[in-house]
């Protein structure tokens, strides 16, 4: 578990699978994603959180409010996907509810998750992919000192070439 001044992240419990259903089947939310989710895709996704958690140490971590303890979304990181530029490396990424944009939290989860993979894991970098259409994405990126590495923009191999959701963009962090 890791707290921050608003925040819990934490691992992934049963009453999480509600709001986060709900995060993946609101299209403002995963516009940026292949399709809405289904029930039993956010089920697998948990599962695969759960899995990392156990093997590795860490996941994407569910994102509690600590004044509420409301579910607000995802942050934290995992194994980089492969066939990726992170491939073999440790990746970050969020997810917040739409109710929950504009008000600093995945700012402030991703500076904590950060901060926690180069505390706890023996890594140089840590990065980070989105659409290149995704600004407030890759804004953040750049706001938690990211920086993009043109060189490794690429196709996502999970999604058709000619897709509006390609190309892919690739930023890394170093250790500080």
């Amino acid at each position: 578990m890791i707290e921050t001044e608003r925040l819990v992240l934490r691992r992934w419990q049963d009453a999480d699978r509600e709001t986060f259903y709900t995060h993946c089947a609101d299209p403002d939310v995963m516009r940026y994603f292949p399709a809405l989710m289904t029930r039993a895709e956010v089920d697998a996704a948990i599962a695969r959180q759960d899995g990392y958690a156990t093997t590795h140490g860490y996941c994407f971590w569910v994102a509690e409010e600590r004044a509420t303890g409301r579910m607000l979304g995802f942050c934290g990181l995992k194994p980089g996907a492969e066939g990726t530029p992170l491939e073999g490396g440790v990746e970050i990424g969020w997810r917040f509810g739409k109710e929950n944009w504009g008000q600093g939290f995945a700012r402030e989860a991703a500076e904590a998750s950060l901060a926690w993979g180069f505390a706890n894991l023996p890594v140089d970098r840590i990065g980070a992919i989105t659409v290149l259409a995704n600004s407030r994405s890759w804004g953040l990126m750049e706001r938690i000192g990211m920086v993009r590495s043109v060189d490794e923009d690429f196709i996502h191999p999970a999604i058709p070439a000619d897709s509006p959701l390609n190309p892919h963009i690739t930023y890394w962090k170093a250790r500080p």
